[in-house]
């Protein structure tokens, strides 16, 4: 089949690229490279089957071109991060709301076969129900996490008026190769990476016994390639590892010494995914467990070696409007 992805240069999206690829498909990879890098598709460029177009998904002129003939459209660009989503919410609305609308213009007009959204598990903010599951309240807390749900309200609503067969996906705490450094405050394996290769002490937000559902690529790709396979429509679904590990758990895992830091306001204790509605209807698993994902990212590690290093200081600085707004 034909398909595109859309912020296909991104961590999430390049892996997704090559499996496309392995499997046979032809692929069109849309990234105006902001936060994605032409390097994760080094690989790609090589295979005949991969055509990439550095366009902006907010140029809806740009992109309608692009579609057609396509038969399957993976949606994942957007802006990401919670600080510049509250320092910029505009740019963050345009892409991850307006953009959203564009490409779903795009495919129906295209008149693809399936549209698979990229959502986010944040927008579920401070939970009480773990593990969480789908029909949990929806609690965004700062606008990286309502732009998403925004998005995936668009999704659901052309799926159910103009009849594009779509699947929200929405993913626990991925990381992996190729997850990104830059931006204000990175997540929190380029941030240990970093600074691990540079003999720095790892920066543990409160006491770390907070505990994340680490998930990893590939099993964020695999859920994405099954949906986008499957014949269910309109459904949401929890993407995550089947567990929760804690900051201290990842902290003996990549070893080094530790510096704490305020714990922050507006994230949860704890992402748990309750999966089992994408076990039952897709028969989707993780298959990565958190030690051997670690594994696989510490083998890897020179490719961090470009990632800013932080301290408690410009931690402090970077993360100055974070308290501002969100502290009670």
């Amino acid at each position: 089949m034909k398909a595109i992805v859309t912020g296909g240069a991104g961590f999430i999206g390049s892996h997704l690229v090559d499996v496309l690829l392995e499997n046979g498909h032809e692929v069109i990879a849309i990234d105006n490279l902001s936060t994605g890098w032409l390097k994760n598709l080094k690989k790609a460029l090589k295979n005949p089957n991969f055509k990439f177009h550095e366009v902006d998904i907010r140029d809806k002129d740009k992109l309608l071109p692009l579609f057609e003939g396509v038969d399957l459209v993976f949606h994942l660009a957007a802006l990401a991060d919670i600080v510049p989503s509250i320092e910029k919410p505009r740019a963050y609305f345009e892409t991850n709301v307006d953009g959203t609308f564009n490409v779903l213009e795009a495919a129906k007009k295209a008149q693809v076969k399936r549209f698979i959204y990229a959502a986010s598990s944040s927008c579920y903010g401070l939970t009480n129900q773990l593990p969480t599951s789908e029909n949990a309240e929806i609690s965004p807390q700062y606008p990286y996490a309502l732009t998403k749900y925004l998005g995936e309200e668009l999704v659901m609503h052309f799926e159910k008026l103009y009849k594009i067969p779509s699947i929200s996906l929405r993913f626990f705490n991925v990381y992996g190769p190729r997850s990104r450094t830059t931006g204000t405050y990175g997540a929190v394996f380029g941030v240990f990476l970093a600074q691990k290769l540079n003999n720095k002490p790892f920066t543990v937000v409160g006491d770390g016994s907070q505990t994340r559902d680490f998930t990893y690529v590939s099993d964020i790709v695999s859920a994405l390639y099954t949906a986008a396979l499957s014949d269910i429509s309109g459904e949401i679904f929890n993407v995550g590892s089947s567990g929760h590990y804690s900051i201290n758990k990842l902290v003996d895992l990549i070893k080094g010494d530790i510096v704490n830091i305020p714990k922050r306001p507006g994230e949860p204790d704890t992402t748990f995914a309750d999966v089992s509605k994408i076990y039952k209807q897709l028969g989707w698993k993780a298959q990565i467990s958190f030690e051997e994902g670690v594994k696989k990212l510490i083998d890897k590690i020179d490719d961090f070696k470009d990632a800013p290093v932080w301290n408690e200081k410009s931690i402090e600085i970077a993360t100055k409007d974070w308290f501002k707004y969100l502290s009670t």
